[in-house]
């Protein structure tokens, strides 16, 4: 029976190096994958995940406004359908991908942050830790050791920053994965 998963992990727990061995993994058994992103994720280019340790792969990019289930149908059968930094997709696109595990008994594996950079829930991420079969959560650590649960903002100075949109990519130069403990530390004057 297929599940809808949801795998996440603070910045820097290698989410996207995850979906990328994992759709590896199901080709390597001669089964179809279709890999999908939101648009919002633009940062190494539209159509590509690209994880720090050098995997890449081509991925069909899904806007806010689009259907992920019309989607599916003019791209045809799949076996697995993986996402990458699925906390951007809309709740209703994650209603769709649960459709899509209940109708189509296809299994959907979304990697992505639980959390922005004020602790706060994704909507996306949101909806999928409510209708998800399966929860995992993907460990890093913070400088000090403890296990990261946050994913601090950062200016040019290293200083962390409490204000702002939920929404601002960036790379190791925008964002420091921290435990809590940390976070709180470094926002004191």
């Amino acid at each position: 029976m297929a599940k809808l998963y949801f795998k996440y992990g603070a910045m820097g727990s290698s989410k996207s190096a995850q979906a990328l061995i994992t759709k590896f993994n199901y080709e390597e058994l001669g089964m179809k994958v279709w890999l999908i992103k939101p648009s919002t994720d633009t940062r190494d280019g539209a159509e590509i995940i690209k994880s720090r340790i050098g995997l890449c792969e081509k991925a069909d990019v899904i806007t806010p406004e689009e259907s992920i289930l019309e989607r599916y149908k003019e791209k045809g059968k799949a076996d697995v359908i993986i996402t990458d930094e699925a906390q951007f997709f809309t709740p209703s696109q994650i209603d769709e991908l649960r459709s899509l595990v209940d109708e189509e008994d296809i299994p959907v594996l979304c990697f992505g942050l639980r959390t922005d950079f004020l602790t706060h829930f994704f909507p996306g991420s949101l909806r999928l830790m409510e209708l998800a079969d399966s929860l995992t959560e993907i460990k890093t650590v913070c400088s000090c050791g403890r296990k990261a649960t946050v994913n601090a903002r950062i200016d040019e100075n290293g200083n962390i920053i409490t204000q702002g949109s939920q929404v601002f990519l960036g790379g190791n130069d925008s964002y420091i994965a921290m435990c809590h403990k940390c976070w709180k530390e470094r926002q004191k004057p």
